[in-house]
């Protein structure tokens, strides 16, 4: 029996793996010139999905910013202010390292060189960190290949922040027919608007109490 479309896009959580989103230091350090607002706030839900995914053993993938001093690989937006002395999400420095509290634990580093050339750095039992280029978490990247291997059809997207990187990953995730779900209080300036928007391309939407309800089992398949 052929199955209709609202079945065939129905999140599956034998199948399922986390995105975070940019979760660095330099996006959330006070006084940081690319802080992004509202991180404070989604942080402690962040938190708690990924620990979930963490003890049910799902998938994680933290993508990553990292800006070349020369600014050969920064998008054109800020490419000029690194060339002209702009020192944000620096390879080997504090500022591009993971947030603490999504850490696995406090000993991980990010090894900058092998991220760059393309490599997934693995910091834990299934969960590994990437670098992107750009905005979205798919563009120029390996993720995609990672995700098919695994056999993962289904995404919950976190971090920060929305109107950048949270939108185009979600955006990007619809368009390669994977189900998406957008941790709408665990992405930093999520609108409610802007999340509608994205429902019409046959994203979810999901508190953080929805999604750890869902992962458990005990939430069906509807959007909340």
């Amino acid at each position: 029996m052929t199955k209709t479309m609202t079945e065939q896009n129905v999140p599956d959580r034998s199948a399922v793996a986390l995105l975070t989103i940019d979760l660095q230091r330099d996006f959330v350090c006070q006084g940081s010139p690319v802080q992004a607002s509202g991180v404070s706030g989604c942080l402690p839900q962040v938190r708690r999905i990924v620990q979930a995914f963490r003890d049910y053993e799902k998938p994680i993938f933290h993508a990553v910013r990292l800006y070349r001093p020369d600014g050969s690989n920064v998008d054109l937006c800020r490419r000029s202010a690194v060339m002209e002395g702009l020192r944000v999400l620096m390879p080997g420095t504090k500022g591009a390292e993971l947030l603490d509290e999504i850490k696995p634990n406090a000993d991980v580093r990010l090894a900058s060189e092998d991220l760059l050339a393309g490599e997934f750095q693995e910091i834990g039992n299934r969960e590994w960190v990437y670098y992107k280029p750009r905005w979205g978490a798919f563009y120029g990247t390996e993720l995609e290949t990672r995700l098919r291997d695994l056999g993962i059809g289904t995404l919950v997207v976190t971090g920060c922040n929305f109107p950048t990187g949270g939108r185009a990953t979600i955006y990007e995730g619809c368009a390669r027919d994977f189900c998406v779900i957008a941790g709408n209080d665990a992405i930093c300036d999520a609108s409610r608007e802007g999340l509608d928007e994205l429902g019409r391309l046959g994203a979810y939407q999901k508190t953080t109490e929805a999604v750890l309800e869902w992962l458990s089992g005990k939430r069906q398949n509807s959007a909340a």
